[in-house]
């Protein structure tokens, strides 16, 4: 089997995204969440740090981080969302955000000029996760610490396959929601020391996470007949009621923060 190239990837998400990026300035999941607060509070950034939210989106990572930073790069390489985070920091008067047209795995800045790089919900769009760390570790100063909030695969491989397929069936640029011992494993290959530092569950409600996204109907339908059929321990561990008969049910996905810190080589 051929993996698709890398610019029909890219392509795809930066359509996908194109489309609906107006849904991720007001979505509350990215605009805010104990993971974000958890993120803040870890980073401990002094008033001179410089950050770089990589995968911004919407640019609600960045908007947090620029209260306690010097200066916040946010980047994206769909350009409607970067649309999206120069009006969120008009509206907040914010000056010290920046945007940046680029992609994770090909960053346009020098060696260890950042002392943090964030990124929340947006790995699980990478389709080599490992040139974006090598990134990731050339950009950091040698004290500087990587943050990543995403969807956390469980270790439990029906609940992982489960998880990768409704989230394909609702995004179809969706590639992956890593394992956390798979985040180990890829940071530590990059040369960081891995912690994780907070796990969650994301309570969804099933029309709002659809609509966000704008999923087809009839893939919508698919992750509902998923749902129902679905065993009472893949229910259980997504929170799922035993039947689901409507769009307005509720259920969760797992998350966590993980912190990487330099390892001198």
């Amino acid at each position: 089997m051929h993996n698709r190239p890398a610019q029909d990837v890219s392509g795809q998400v930066r359509q996908q995204f194109a489309n609906v990026a107006a849904n991720y300035r007001t979505s509350a999941v990215h605009a805010a969440g104990p993971d974000l607060d958890r993120m803040i509070a870890a980073a401990s950034l002094d008033e001179d740090a410089r950050v770089l939210d990589a995968g911004c989106g919407a640019g609600h990572t960045a908007m947090a981080f620029a209260a306690s930073a010097r200066q916040v790069y946010a980047c994206d390489f769909t350009p409607a969302m970067l649309q999206q985070l120069e009006g969120l920091a008009k509206e907040r008067a914010l000056t010290n955000v920046c945007a940046q047209l680029a992609d994770v795995e090909n960053l346009p800045f020098s060696s260890g000029s950042f002392d943090l790089v964030a990124t929340r919900y947006s790995a699980h769009h990478w389709r080599r996760p490992e040139r974006a760390l090598a990134e990731f570790r050339r950009l950091l100063k040698p004290s500087g610490a990587l943050l990543i909030s995403d969807i956390m695969a469980r270790e439990d491989y029906a609940q992982d396959t489960f998880l990768q397929t409704i989230e394909l069936l609702r995004d179809p640029s969706h590639v992956r929601d890593y394992r956390i011992s798979e985040w180990r494993a890829l940071l530590a290959s990059a040369g960081f020391a891995a912690e994780v530092i907070m796990t969650f569950d994301l309570a969804l409600y099933f029309e709002t996470w659809t609509r966000r996204m704008d999923t087809p109907r009839q893939n919508a339908a698919m992750i509902k007949t998923l749902f129902n059929g679905a065993s009472a321990d893949i229910r259980r561990a997504f929170g799922a009621p035993a039947r689901v008969t409507n769009d307005d049910f509720e259920f969760v996905i797992p998350g966590a923060v993980i912190r990487g810190t330099m390892v001198r080589a």
